[in-house]
Order: structure tokens, then C-alpha cells, then sequence
């Protein structure tokens, strides 16, 4: 092909992985961000009836009244402080959100800093914008957990326009601390820095908590923070692409003039679904606790291996392990896929930072789970003897 002047990014070692156990008979996947579980039957009957009664036009670009109302309430019940629904924009889906606050705020040649390893496509929502993106790995710990170096991040903001906090983490299940949240919003406040928060597994945490601490709970209504979260992860709604952000107070028709020139609002039918999903509490609890038996699963079988470590997150629904030695995470993740019939995403998917560690989603039933992880353990230890 001639040269198109085409805008390139890295594609995904994750697609990577998956295309091959597509073609492998008999592979368990646990590659992907997703559960085998389905979505809520109160969603589905709400998106079937609104499809019934014709709700197909064009949509209201800021969203569904009844869904950004349905949204301040939730929200308002779960943090510390109030979330009016005049902050409140529905988008299609999480990473929309996150594309919207980016165009918001960050102009080509702005430096933005993120924390890594990191899921690829926030860092390469900021190359698109034409700005600069600079990574502030975690620190690995020796029990296969990890921390934030605060000095080093306040010493990145200098000049930054934006850090990008995702909190529990995808890939590592890294959870800030409320003290941790306030440590980063005053770092940022000191600079002059927006903080854009990717919450999307705030309520995948194992504490014992309703929520991960947040950004909503110690932030002013007018403060240089746009939290994004998603129907996707928590209410067991991936494909229905549905999302929303919480913006700074007055800065509603900013947003949603972006809205309307990016994706022009999201069907009327999806948000209907979303109003549903959002009121069904114990569908949200009871996906915790799926969660939280894959999570166990995981444990268990990734316990006493010799070379792996690995240490259950405090959120999301990922068990990030480190294979002691490695140095090529997608081709071990390729050999585990024909060699062994499970697949998993690679750490260098991830970034430079994630290389030499493997992500699994233990999201999904616990007999898949069983049958998956003896084959990760099993071929772990084949293939760390060679």
C-alpha cells in the first residue's frame, strides 16, 4: 500500500494471543476484560421495552435525564460527597469517556503523565491528542504487589497538564488509598494539573468496601477533576457500550459540544438499560462475589509455585503474576495457548513495565476457572523447566 498518511498506534499483544486460541481447538480464555457471566435481566428487558415503544432517535447528547438522575443518586450514595446530575455526561462506553475528557483538556505537545504497567489504550488516547505521554511505572514489590512513588510523580507534574490516575488498576489491581487520593489531588493542585480518574472497577474491590476510594469522595465540585467510570465491568455490560464522566461544576456545555462531534450521544435504548442496570444493587453484589471466588481460584492455584509471584489485588479482576526470569511475556502467553490450551494477556501488552508478568481474568465461573488455572499452573511449570 502507498504511503496514506495514516495515523499509526500499537496495536494489541492481547489480539495477539487471541487470534491464535481462536484457531487452537480447545483453549480456555482468560486473555480478555470480561466475564462469561451474563448481563443483568433488568437490563435486558429495559433495552427490549424501549425498543418496543420506538425509543430509537436521535438521543439527548448529555444523556438520558432519567439516567443522569438515576447516576447523581448512585453516586451521591456511595461517596463522601454530593454529585449533582448537572455534572453528569453519558458517553458510549468508558474509553469514550476517557477520549472526551482528553479532547476537553489536552492539547497537541502537552506532556500527560500516567502510571504503568497500564492498559494500552489510555496512553494511546493521549498520543491521538498529539501530546506526550510520560509513564511513572509502579514500583514492584518482592510480595508481587505494588506502590506509587508520590515524590517521583510530584517531581513528573511539573509542567504536566494532566496525570491520568486508573484506581483499581488494569492490569495490576493496584488500589489507591484515600490517603494516597488526597496525596495526588494536592500534587496535582500544586501544579496546575488536571487529574483524570479511569474508575470503571471501582466497585471490584475485596475490603469489604462498597467502593475503592475516589476521586468524589475528597474532591470540590470546581476542581480540575473529570472521573470516568462504565457500565462494562461492574454491571456485567461490556458489549452494550455504555459510560459516563463526572465533570467539573459549569463545564457541562464544553462537554457536551465534544459529545456531539465525536459519537453523538448513545441510543436511547442502551441508556434505558443502563437506568435498569445502575437500581439493580444486588446484581452489582453479586458479581462482587463471583469475583471474589475466581479471585480465591487464583490463589489457590497460583500458591507455592516456585518462580511465579504473586499477591490477590485489592481490585479488579485480575491476578497480575510475575514469572521470575522472563523476558518475552507474549511468547510464553503464545506457547501457553498451543502447548497448553489456556490463554492469558502477555505484561508487555501493558507496556515496557509489564514485561515479565502474565494478566489473568478470573472474572468467570468457577468450573472454567478450575480447568483454566491447573493448565496455567501445569504449563508454567513445563515450560519455566525448559
Amino acid at each position: 500500500m502507498t504511503d496514506m498518511d495514516l495515523t499509526n498506534i500499537p496495536g494489541s499483544r492481547i489480539v495477539d494471543v487471541a487470534r491464535l486460541a481462536f484457531t487452537t481447538p480447545d483453549v480456555d480464555f482468560l486473555c480478555f476484560g470480561e466475564s462469561d457471566q451474563p448481563s443483568p435481566p433488568a437490563a435486558l428487558a429495559a433495552a427490549v421495552r424501549a425498543l418496543a415503544d420506538g425509543e430509537t432517535r436521535y438521543p439527548d447528547v448529555r444523556g438520558l435525564p432519567a439516567l443522569r438522575a438515576a447516576l447523581a443518586t448512585y453516586l451521591t450514595g456511595l461517596h463522601a460527597k454530593p454529585v449533582t446530575e448537572s455534572r453528569i455526561q453519558v458517553t458510549a462506553s468508558g474509553m469514550a469517556a476517557l477520549s472526551v475528557a482528553l479532547a476537553a483538556v489536552v492539547r497537541a505537545g502537552h506532556r500527560v503523565v500516567v502510571h504503568g504497567p497500564i492498559w494500552p489504550n489510555i496512553p494511546n488516547a493521549v498520543r491521538l491528542r498529539g501530546a506526550i505521554v510520560e509513564q511513572l511505572d509502579l514500583i514492584a514489590q518482592p510480595d508481587g504487589g505494588f506502590r506509587l512513588d508520590l515524590d517521583r510523580l510530584d517531581l513528573m507534574m511539573d509542567g504536566a497538564r494532566a496525570f491520568i490516575l486508573n484506581s483499581p488498576g488494569n492490569p495490576t489491581g493496584w488500589t489507591a488509598t484515600e490517603a494516597e487520593l488526597r496525596a495526588i489531588r494536592d500534587i496535582a493542585r500544586r501544579h496546575g494539573a488536571w487529574l483524570i480518574a479511569d474508575e470503571v472497577y471501582s466497585r471490584l474491590v475485596y475490603d469489604g468496601q462498597p467502593a475503592a476510594p475516589s476521586l468524589l469522595d475528597i474532591a470540590e465540585p470546581d476542581e480540575r477533576v473529570i472521573v470516568c467510570n462504565s457500565f462494562s465491568k461492574m454491571c456485567i455490560m461490556t458489549g452494550w457500550r455504555l459510560g459516563w464522566l463526572v465533570m467539573p461544576e459549569g463545564a457541562a456545555d464544553a462537554f457536551v459540544n465534544i459529545v456531539e462531534v465525536t459519537h453523538s450521544g448513545v441510543a436511547p435504548f442502551i441508556q434505558r438499560a443502563g437506568v435498569a442496570a445502575i437500581s439493580d444493587h444486588e446484581t452489582i453484589d453479586r458479581f462482587r462475589a463471583h469475583c471474589t471466588t475466581g479471585r480465591d481460584l487464583a490463589s489457590q492455584a497460583l500458591a507455592g509455585l516456585n518462580g511465579v509471584r504473586y499477591r490477590p489485588p485489592a481490585g479488579a479482576f485480575y491476578a497480575f503474576l510475575a514469572v521470575d526470569g522472563l523476558r518475552d511475556s507474549l511468547d510464553l502467553a503464545k506457547k501457553l495457548v498451543t502447548r497448553h490450551g489456556v490463554a492469558v494477556a502477555p505484561g508487555i501488552a501493558f507496556g515496557s513495565a509489564g514485561e515479565g508478568w502474565l494478566r489473568v481474568c478470573f472474572a468467570q465461573s468457577a468450573s472454567l476457572m478450575e480447568r483454566a488455572m491447573q493448565r496455567l499452573r501445569d504449563g508454567l511449570r513445563a515450560e519455566m523447566a525448559q
